[in-house]
């Protein structure tokens, strides 16, 4: 007789590594400006240790999510924070860019811990708090950035900027000890063998498209660079889909993802990435330019993270209330008021910006959508997809939403470079590009409301027949 799973330790354990995970994201965010004179390289070369994250946790996510199908997810959520806990000691270490880059390399791959933490809750919780409990631990991704924010601000203000990288390391490691302990082994697994042709073809086509993206404005949008990494990045992901449409055991059945609820709803996945990104690259510069501009709020680094904090707190708060909107009137329902929530934000965004209080009740209005959206789009991939693909589905999932904040730092980093306003010798984005920048992400949101109006209100569902009642978790 199996020992009965504690759910609630298992919920708190997951949420936990998945703000562990999201903090690896922002981690780094508020000492860029700092970076080219602590490590002593360009600006540009700088950059590539928060860009390397990136581009890891958009290459690792579907193939853990795919391994962790295969040989079992909690071993995989260990394994991810083990790594987690190497970068972050590899980092506290250096001196220099190199170092520092895989470092950044190693916390970015652990982002994978929050699709398989969805997946492991499919698996080991009853169907009555399955709900709930996924819209806490997929809104981590965007409470665990936006709550880091401040902390990182503080310690980059006043300590050894080391001592982010001693913080993040102690949190993984807390977490890795949390789903050692409390974690139940699942036996569901995928049938199959792992698709190392697949998974290979897969790093190549992202890595191409989202360092084509992520590059373009500093290496010129017509650099042989850049036009090269873009079309080599297209054509190797479309031969990655004939092959994978072929093979015995893909690392993505790409019939399944395929399938219209799954397809519109990674779609939607990619306008919500952009506009939740949005927020997190126009709103600070907002914030932090100087007033004699006339544009800007004049506010400290750390002023403008605890503006932006209210954002996750929010998406935090509207988990449960998403999970109870998704049980009454389906998932569909709960990612469209999501989307249209977040339009709405940035069209008031065109035409309050002028306050500090304006920046936050933006920020608030995004994280309420968000907290939505996130909640929300698990349910729609768990629910029309076999309980084997999940973990897998899940990071294709999460590739999309990166996808669709790789697209928004591109974008909008054009956006506000390109329209600037001087001052004395302050430079600073104009107001208009700030505008042009809030009614480009509304505009994204838009589609993304098209996009899940389309999404089918009733389509053959797995979520019933695989989740465990209550006589499987007591055993």
């Amino acid at each position: 007789m199996r020992k009965p799973v504690n759910q609630r330790a298992v919920v708190f354990a997951l949420a936990f590594t998945g703000l562990v995970a999201a903090f690896m994201m922002t981690l780094l965010t508020p000492l860029v400006p700092e970076l080219p004179t602590i490590l002593d390289v360009s600006p540009d070369d700088a950059q590539w240790a928060v860009t390397v994250t990136l581009l890891a946790a958009a290459v690792a996510t579907p193939i853990t999510g795919r391994l962790g199908d295969l040989y079992g997810k909690r071993r995989l959520v260990l394994v991810l924070l083990a790594l987690v806990v190497v970068g972050s000691v590899i980092a506290m270490l250096s001196s220099s860019l190199i170092p520092l880059i895989v470092g950044r390399a190693l916390q970015g791959v652990g982002i994978g811990v929050i699709p398989l933490g969805v997946s492991i809750l499919r698996d080991v919780l009853h169907r009555d708090r399955l709900g709930g409990a996924v819209a806490l631990v997929s809104a981590t991704l965007g409470v665990g950035g936006a709550v880091g924010l401040p902390v990182s601000a503080v310690i980059s203000q006043y300590l050894d900027w080391h001592v982010l990288f001693v913080v993040s390391g102690v949190l993984a490691a807390i977490g890795l000890v949390l789903v050692w302990r409390l974690i139940p082994v699942s036996t569901l697994r995928s049938e199959g063998t792992f698709d190392f042709v697949g998974a290979a073809g897969l790093a190549v086509g992202l890595v191409g498209i989202l360092l084509g993206v992520s590059k373009g404005s500093s290496w010129g949008w017509a650099s042989p660079m850049t036009i090269g990494l873009l079309a080599v990045g297209v054509l190797v992901l479309v031969g990655w889909g004939f092959f994978e449409l072929r093979t015995k055991s893909p690392l993505i059945d790409l019939r399944v993802a395929a399938r219209r609820t799954v397809l519109l709803t990674n779609l939607a996945s990619v306008t919500v990435g952009f506009a939740f990104f949005a927020s997190t690259v126009v709103l600070p510069q907002l914030l932090e330019a100087p007033t004699g501009t006339g544009v800007g709020l004049g506010q400290t680094m750390l002023v403008a993270s605890l503006c932006l904090m209210p954002s996750g707190l929010i998406m935090w708060a509207m988990s449960p209330v998403a999970a109870r909107l998704t049980r009454a009137r389906g998932a569909r329902t709960s990612l469209l008021l999501g989307i249209a929530i977040i339009a709405v934000g940035y069209v008031v965004a065109i035409f309050f910006m002028s306050e500090v209080w304006h920046t936050i009740l933006i920020a608030t209005a995004v994280g309420f959508g968000v907290g939505f959206a996130y909640a929300s789009m698990p349910n729609l991939i768990m629910g029309a997809v076999p309980a084997t693909e999940t973990a897998a589905s899940n990071g294709l999932n999460s590739v999309m939403r990166t996808l669709g904040s790789t697209i928004a730092s591109a974008v909008l980093g054009v956006v506000l470079t390109t329209g600037l306003v001087t001052v004395g010798d302050v430079t600073t984005p104009s107001a208009s590009a700030f505008q042009l920048a809030f009614v480009i992400s509304a505009i994204a949101a838009v589609v993304g409301v098209v996009f899940t109006v389309f999404i089918p209100r009733h389509h053959k569902s797995y979520d019933r027949a695989s989740l465990p009642d209550a006589d499987d978790l007591a055993g």
